[in-house]
């Protein structure tokens, strides 16, 4: 049924026209036969090109409705100033003004109705009720007639009407869920990128830095082998663990994106892992220094301390990589009345100062005060090659966070230009870090330092708005 449904409303002129057909053959044979009560050919013949001119625009009474209902008045009209006795097919005008009422404009609509209900007073005044002939008593008689008529006028034209607004009812239900259908499918395009990135990221963060580890370990013992071959086993211990820590961690982001039900639901890495990195860091010959000032006010969200490790762990990541030989690195956890601001600083060969794209707050050289859920760890002198990242990069931000700075104070040789981490870098760990700290409200800086190095802050508030 529903099929049929649907082809009687594609195929709406074929329908029409077939039911105009009926309409014809029915009242074609009366027509002729009451326009002929005088017995004359041309009676009868008249009365046949009437009631066909009336009955055929019911062919397009929804395609062309305005057309129909324009054509059937005028004839209408004219069989009156002819004094064409009324016919069976007169019943085109009721007809056509419930198609002008259902499917034409509503100017159309409301326009068909005056005229149906003057030309109800014209047929009843001109062929049933003559003003000029009958007495004033016959007066209700003409007026019950004109109601008659004005009854069957109202009833077509109410019909259409509530066929209207029922077609404008299913209409905007259909565009209603076809916006719902389109908007849909773009919440799950969205969904489906936003996943990507935040798979990239996590693979990035993983994989980029336990290979950095790994080919620094490996390139250490390859030349310090030579000279102590006692270091060659420490070494493959070191790259050993690294590598399984990192399948590990890839094991259980592949699980979760698997959703099986023995996927490792092992907590993601926070602040409190810190300590950990940190050992591995140095373990692979990188000194870094690691402070923590002012008191948290409250814990941060999962999220925003997996954020501040990631940075902490690809500003580490970068050095090792880039900054050069016989560096070292500092990681401040700078906690204020706002939020956490993360540094990561090294002093290696990272780009001149000349193109800091971006102020990096120096890291406080007071003697910090380490709260009692973030010990401190002291640094371990090493010497390995390590460095910082390869260009500098800038995250822009409209209300900067700097630690011990107040808002609007900014050292003298704060740079003026500020670009984004995609323009700055061509690689992805600015780029990551700073998608990271945006899901948090957060901000990313990064850019070489006044004195040398590279620095990268990043401030993470305590609840995203």
């Amino acid at each position: 049924m529903h099929s049929i449904y649907d082809w009687f409303r594609q195929h709406r002129f074929a329908v029409d026209f077939v039911l105009m057909s009926v309409l014809w053959l029915v009242a074609m044979p009366l027509s002729a036969i009451d326009g002929g009560y005088s017995g004359s050919t041309s009676d009868t013949v008249l009365a046949v090109v009437f009631a066909t001119a009336l009955i055929v625009p019911l062919a397009w009474r929804r395609t062309r409705t305005v057309m129909a209902g324009f054509i059937i008045a005028g004839v209408a009209i004219l069989q009156w100033a002819l004094h064409v006795a009324p016919t069976p097919a007169d019943i085109a005008v009721p007809l056509i003004v419930y198609a002008l009422a259902a499917f034409g404009p509503r100017w159309a609509s409301l326009g068909g109705l005056a005229l149906a209900l003057l030309g109800s007073i014209m047929l009843v005044t001109r062929f049933f009720y003559n003003l000029t002939a009958q007495s004033l008593a016959d007066v209700p008689y003409g007026i019950v007639m004109v109601l008659m008529v004005w009854v069957l006028v109202l009833f077509s034209w109410t019909a259409g009407d509530l066929t209207r607004t029922k077609r404008l009812r299913e209409q905007a239900l259909a565009d209603r869920a076809h916006r719902l259908e389109i908007e849909a499918q773009h919440e799950r395009e969205l969904a489906a990128s936003d996943e990507r990135a935040h798979i990239a990221r996590e693979m990035h963060d993983i994989v980029a830095h336990s290979l950095s580890v790994i080919i620094t370990q490996a390139d250490g013992a390859r030349y310090a082998a030579a000279a102590n071959p006692e270091i060659a086993p420490e070494t493959l211990a070191t790259i050993a663990a690294t590598g399984r820590a990192s399948l590990q961690e890839m094991r259980r982001l592949l699980g979760v994106l698997r959703g099986g039900g023995e996927a490792s639901t092992r907590p993601l890495p926070g602040l409190t892992d810190l300590d950990e990195l940190l050992l591995g860091i140095r373990a692979a010959g990188l000194p870094v220094a690691y402070t923590v000032t002012g008191d948290a006010r409250r814990q941060l969200p999962p999220g925003a301390e997996l954020t501040a490790y990631r940075v902490v762990q690809e500003g580490l990541t970068n050095v090792m990589k880039h900054a050069g030989p016989n560096v070292t690195a500092s990681v401040n956890l700078g906690w204020n009345a706002r939020g956490l601001e993360v540094t990561v600083h090294d002093d290696g060969r990272g780009a001149t100062a000349a193109l800091s794209t971006a102020q990096v707050p120096r890291q406080p050289t007071a003697s910090p005060r380490a709260p009692a859920n973030a010990p401190r760890v002291p640094a371990i002198s090493a010497a390995a090659p390590a460095g910082g990242v390869p260009s500098p990069a800038a995250v822009p931000t409209n209300s900067p966070h700097d630690a011990g700075t107040p808002p609007g104070a900014h050292p003298a040789t704060s740079p003026t230009a500020q670009l984004s981490a995609a323009d700055a870098c061509g690689g992805n760990g600015l780029r990551g870090m700073a998608e990271r700290t945006k899901l948090y409200d957060g901000t990313l800086k990064a850019g070489p330092l006044a004195g040398g190095g590279f620095g990268i802050t990043a401030f993470i508030p305590y609840s995203e708005h």
